[in-house]
């Protein structure tokens, strides 16, 4: 693969309830466990950054696939949920959805155009027969 960007990022005291930094400065955040986990909840938390990272590049891909099949794709948006749950080995595991606005199609046509980015967007690709991810069309 040629590498066109990395990202790199420090996470530093406590894990979950610690410090993350990118090495650009860009993201500079305290993290703590979320409340209905235990914690302060008085910072982000890995999942939360997770799913604004999967929004946008799902968001991103969208819009690439939709340019191309010359859809109406103004005004899309997506929302990710990311959800943290044991699993059976005594660790955890991650669910997505995602969940697509593109108020100009239809229904139909917006999940032909949700179904295409999902299997160009690098998160989908990367979370692909590892984590259950469910994409969605908002309902109108």
């Amino acid at each position: 693969m040629q590498v066109l960007y990395t990202a790199e990022a420090l996470s530093t005291g406590d894990g979950r309830n610690g410090h993350v930094r990118t090495t650009d400065n860009k993201i500079d955040a305290a993290l703590a466990f979320p409340k209905e986990m235990g914690g302060s909840g008085e910072g982000t938390n890995p999942e939360q950054l997770f799913a604004a990272g999967y929004s946008a590049c799902f968001h991103s891909a969208l819009r690439m696939v939709g340019t191309k099949a010359k859809a109406n794709i103004d005004d899309s948006a997506v929302g990710a949920r990311v959800g943290i749950g044991p699993n059976d080995e005594g660790g955890f595991k991650l669910e997505v959805t995602l969940e697509v606005t593109l108020p100009h199609l239809t229904r139909d046509q917006a999940q032909e155009l949700a179904d295409a980015a999902h299997q160009v967007c690098p998160y989908s690709n990367a979370t692909r027969g590892n984590i259950d991810v469910r994409v969605i069309v908002a309902e109108d």
